[in-house]
């Protein structure tokens, strides 16, 4: 098995392990083209390496994507971190740059595609919303949570339980992590307001095409 709850004959050497880095660029153009994930999405995700320990040349890889790692609270800090969360691990395998060879298996398949909406769509989509405690949420690209097709979590969006009282404003905002494209509960409260429009305003803010 790929993750071993043993030390591995590195560790028993004393092998420094490298943390996380960039995917190596003839992996990336292998992910790209072999496995079908976009050019943009591959630079953004993240390796972690060692040298072999089978009698292979090269290096043991795994690749992850590091914001829903932070939403699963894992900080991988090299190649045996959370050795016993495999489900985090995208790709894994092995590699020899000098040979330019590359043997990946698809460990945890992920659906990254996610359509970006107008301002207007998600005002629209707001003040739909009709009965008190409804929700609708929306994947963002940044932001202060994590996970999900865009990287930086949901903004969720929630008609007022308790309107229509005049004490209470019509909508309250939330930021949450995802997870396996569901949310974390509805996460914290960032502000409250009356007005969809500035509502929508800041959730387009951060809901755009993934940078992280």
């Amino acid at each position: 098995m790929f993750w071993q709850n043993k030390a591995a004959k590195g560790e028993e050497k004393g092998e420094k392990l490298s943390g996380p880095r960039e995917i190596p660029g003839f992996i990336q153009d292998y992910l790209a083209t072999e496995k079908k994930i976009g050019v943009d999405l591959v630079k953004l995700l993240k390796a972690v390496m060692r040298r072999s320990t089978n009698g292979q040349a090269g290096f043991q890889i795994r690749v992850f994507d590091d914001p829903d790692a932070l939403a699963n609270n894992v900080q991988v800090t090299d190649y045996t971190s959370r050795d016993q969360r495999p489900d985090l691990v995208l790709f894994e395998g092995w590699f020899d740059e000098r040979a330019k060879q590359v043997n990946l298996e698809e460990k945890k398949k992920v659906s990254w595609e996610t359509p970006i909406l107008t301002q207007p769509e998600i005002q629209q989509k707001i003040e739909a919303l009709k009965t008190p405690g409804d929700l609708v949420f929306f994947y963002m690209g940044r932001g202060s949570s994590y996970g999900g097709p865009l990287g930086m979590g949901a903004a969720v969006i929630e008609l007022n339980p308790d309107c229509p009282s005049k004490k209470q404003k019509k909508y309250v905002a939330y930021r949450t992590d995802v997870i396996d494209m569901l949310l974390v509960g509805k996460g914290r409260k960032v502000f409250e307001s009356d007005k969809p429009k500035e509502i929508a305003n800041w959730v387009k803010d951060g809901h755009h095409k993934r940078i992280y």
